[in-house]
């Protein structure tokens, strides 16, 4: 395995363009961890990090931010009006003929969705941005508040949001893997080790204990979510036979590979991003200063505490309906069934055209029911772990292990994919 792994590195490293990728998304790396060291001056940063410290989801919020919520930093805001700008696109193709339209065009229709996305991301980060001002400043942790100071530390935190959706896509382009997925993958590995070292220091008496159970539930977690990512559904597929240049061509059997997860990571960060809302909003509401406001302030922290069984069910949810949602977006039966019909190519005992659409959309709801309910559980049952051992770590490592495992199979894909195809392409000539 470690031999494996090392030639792997040696053939990305002997190759240019793909050498060339991993050094740029390297140095994309190493310029969001310096602007995340940034502090926006206005605030007492001492102090928040005390606050953030001694709060668990508050914790939580930092760790996927990458730490720049505790520093506020110039992006502290971050991709998550990027995500949020994607959630609501991907649920108005539900409502909106146009935009569905949009979604089966392929890199020109998802040019056009990406465009629409980035400028609803700007007026979702100045929303983010002025309630998160707001609720510092209700703390007591602004240092002026003169408005038009206030002001410019609002630009300045959309223009921090705008400057990491633009990295992202610049290492979708030129780099390696999803940029969104990996802007998240290298906040939250900057912050495991904090989080571990920290639950090291929980006691000595029961220190053995915590980093059995941390090494079991990590090793378990990191084996299924390999599994899953790894299981596909293979669809049986035979090519009609043929006359064509009077011989008889056709007749190969093959099989359509349909993943049990579809999505990969996706259904996770958009539910992470809406489960963070209410118990934000909470925050604001309950320093509001109005008793009905106040009230209902203080009802959804308590509902939406992440230790809360209304918080654990809404979550698991949110994961089960977004991992069906994005497996008919990303697999679409019927244009698959289209290319199969124009091919030769068909299902043995299935008629071509809509009895195979029907088939193919068959095959996906029973599969991604069985992968919804792997993310969901994954996604909960690390917190329910942490409610059984009061220990805080495995709540925030469930759900930061599955995104950076996700993210990183699916860049060793991708990776994988470019050599295959680069030592095709080199073979081709050869011959």
């Amino acid at each position: 395995m470690l031999e494996q792994i090392i030639t792997k590195i040696q053939a990305i490293f002997a190759n240019q363009a793909l050498k060339k990728k991993l050094i740029f998304t390297l140095v994309v790396f190493a310029i969001t961890r310096l602007l995340a060291h940034i502090p926006v001056p206005i605030v007492d940063v001492e102090r928040l990090k005390l606050i953030f410290a001694s709060n668990e989801f508050l914790s939580f919020l930092n760790l996927f931010a990458g730490g720049t919520l505790a520093r506020f930093s110039i992006v502290a805001v971050g991709i998550n009006p990027y995500i949020t700008a994607s959630i609501v696109m991907q649920l108005l193709g539900m409502v909106i003929p146009k935009i569905k339209e949009m979604q089966k065009e392929g890199e020109a229709g998802q040019a056009k969705l990406n465009q629409y996305m980035r400028i609803i991301s700007v007026p979702v980060a100045a929303v983010q941005a002025t309630a998160t001002l707001a609720l510092l400043n209700s703390q007591g942790l602004l240092i002026s508040q003169q408005t038009s100071l206030m002001m410019i530390v609002v630009l300045i935190l959309i223009a921090g949001s705008m400057l990491m959706m633009w990295l992202g896509e610049l290492i979708s382009e030129y780099g390696m893997g999803n940029g969104i997925s990996m802007i998240l993958l290298v906040g939250i590995l900057s912050q495991i080790p904090g989080s571990i070292g920290q639950s090291f220091l929980i006691g000595n008496d029961g220190q053995l204990t915590v980093i059995l159970i941390m090494l079991v539930v990590t090793l378990a977690v990191i084996a299924l979510v390999v599994f899953f990512n790894e299981a596909v559904r293979k669809v049986n597929i035979q090519y009609a036979k043929r006359i064509q240049g009077g011989r008889q061509v056709g007749g190969q059997s093959s099989h359509l590979p349909i993943k049990v997860n579809v999505a990969g990571v996706m259904p996770i960060i958009f539910a992470v991003s809406l489960m963070m809302l209410p118990p934000f909003l909470g925050r604001v509401l309950a320093l509001s200063g109005k008793d009905f406001l106040v009230n209902l302030g203080e009802r959804l922290n308590v509902i939406f505490a992440p230790t809360s069984i209304w918080y654990l069910l809404t979550y698991f949810v949110l994961v089960f309906v977004f991992s069906y949602f994005s497996a008919i977006i990303f697999f679409n039966a019927e244009d698959i069934s289209d290319e199969l019909k124009k091919s030769g190519a068909f299902i043995p005992g299935i008629r071509p055209g809509g009895p195979t659409r029907k088939y193919l959309e068959f095959v996906l709801t029973r599969i991604t029911f069985a992968g919804a309910i792997f993310l969901a559980s994954i996604a909960v049952l690390p917190t329910i772990a942490q409610m059984i051992t009061d220990i805080q770590a495995l709540a925030i490592g469930g759900t930061s292990l599955l995104i950076v495992v996700s993210v990183i199979l699916e860049t060793a894909k991708q990776v994988e994919s470019q050599l295959l195809s680069e030592n095709y392409d080199r073979y081709s000539k050869l011959s």
